[in-house]
């Protein structure tokens, strides 16, 4: 017990030394679990613009339905289907969705787009669709208007209250044609997404394409979506043999390959941020060395052993460097916060190439906790094996040669 307390009076006796050895370690801690959220931020974001708003992280439909999605290959409504999802404690809830192609029309102007019939309860609670609403507003009781994205809305040159015409094909070649007034708009992220997409009631879409309790999917919400396959695997024991449920990963495998491909370049700069944080422990370490290898010396000199010096060295490293690490670690949350809230836009022709992509051009961090303790972690991991060098010195060092000024 001496020892620790010796050992932290050892850390304050020069105060300038601490502090400098302190802040390397801190910086350390701060920037690299500032990259790792940043990182993570911008996948997730990827994926909830991509996956949350359009396909869901997993999706039940017919057999064939997602290779051709068409009409033809939707599926009637399935009340026991749905009770039996809902008993699945890793699904927080579901929506269904009838989803076709449509041209369009207002005056000289068309475009085509997709035409999602959606439940509107259940699709707010499960893409929070009404808190995208910039203008207008959603879905009333026994309405049948439309909300289109914001850039659809731009580019027909309309406003809300106007009506627009949808034609298209329905169900089994018939003739789908109708008129519905504009009740709202929605912006998304994704600019694939806010350049195509209107939505209308579930009922209305039915009608309109005369797909009567007809749906062409079922969007799953999970309460993790880590647990992705453990809940495929129960939502495959409760379907019909003629329907199929794909995972995120499966009906857009190049997002997952792009974010696969952005992660292996990202973790080499990581590991370069990490030879340079070795690098600056490390210098500060030796600095300390230089500093005190005359006391090293005259503690040799009047009798104590090398390793009661080796295990103070090691107890003033242990308590350096879990101070700092912990300060890192607490000044990162705000930071990450801050950037999460305040995500850091790209502008110019880098914003446009992303948007040429579909991607929305912000890069926002992620809070996940398991950002700051890993991050937390490997550098108190490299703090402490750098400071068995130290030790290393005082295991080799002669009392006569330390004392040498």
């Amino acid at each position: 017990m001496w020892l620790l307390s010796l050992a932290w009076k050892n850390l304050w006796r020069n105060r300038s030394r601490t502090l400098i050895t302190m802040a390397s370690i801190f910086f350390a801690v701060l920037l690299s679990t500032l990259m790792s959220s940043l990182k993570t931020g911008i996948f997730d974001n990827l994926v909830d613009n991509m996956v949350g708003y359009y396909s869901g992280y997993i999706q039940i439909h017919q057999k064939g339905y997602w290779d051709e999605q068409l009409l033809d290959n939707s599926q009637e409504q399935n009340p026991i289907l749905e009770q039996k999802m809902l008993k699945i404690p890793q699904i927080k809830g579901f929506t269904s969705r009838l989803e076709s192609f449509a041209l369009a029309s207002s005056g000289d102007l068309t475009k085509g787009c997709l035409v999602q019939g959606v439940d509107p309860n259940r699709e707010n609670i499960i893409t929070n669709l009404k808190a995208k609403i910039v203008s207008g507003s959603y879905f009333q009781q026994g309405e049948s208007g439309l909300i289109l994205t914001e850039g659809l809305l731009r580019r027909m040159k309309m406003k809300v209250g106007d009506t627009l015409m949808l034609l298209g094909q329905g169900y089994h070649g018939a003739t789908a044609a109708g008129k519905y007034p504009i009740v709202g708009v929605v912006h998304f992220g994704s600019p694939e997404i806010n350049n195509s997409v209107l939505y209308m009631p579930l009922e209305s879409a039915q009608e309109l394409f005369g797909a009567y309790g007809m749906v062409t999917s079922y969007i799953l919400q999970l309460e993790n979506r880590r647990n992705i396959d453990d809940v495929k695997k129960e939502v495959l024991k409760i379907s019909d043999s003629n329907l199929e449920v794909m995972t995120w990963e499966e009906m857009m495998p190049d997002i997952k390959q792009h974010i696969e491909v952005d992660s292996a370049n990202m973790m080499y700069v990581q590991i370069f941020l990490y030879v340079l944080i070795s690098f600056g422990i490390f210098g500060t370490l030796l600095i300390m060395m230089a500093e005190r290898k005359y006391e090293f010396g005259m503690l040799l000199a009047i009798g104590m052993r090398k390793s009661k010096i080796s295990i103070l060295l090691l107890m003033e490293s242990i308590l350096n460097v879990f101070v700092a690490c912990l300060l890192g670690l607490l000044a990162s949350i705000p930071v990450v916060y801050y950037f999460h809230v305040h995500p850091i836009r790209i502008t110019g022709s880098t914003a446009k190439a992303y948007e040429q992509f579909g991607f929305e051009p912000i890069f926002p961090t992620s809070t996940d906790s398991r950002n700051f303790l890993i991050q937390a972690f490997i550098v108190l991991c490299i703090g402490l094996v750098l400071s068995l060098y130290p030790m290393f010195q005082i295991s080799k060092s002669n009392p006569v040669d330390s004392m040498k000024r």
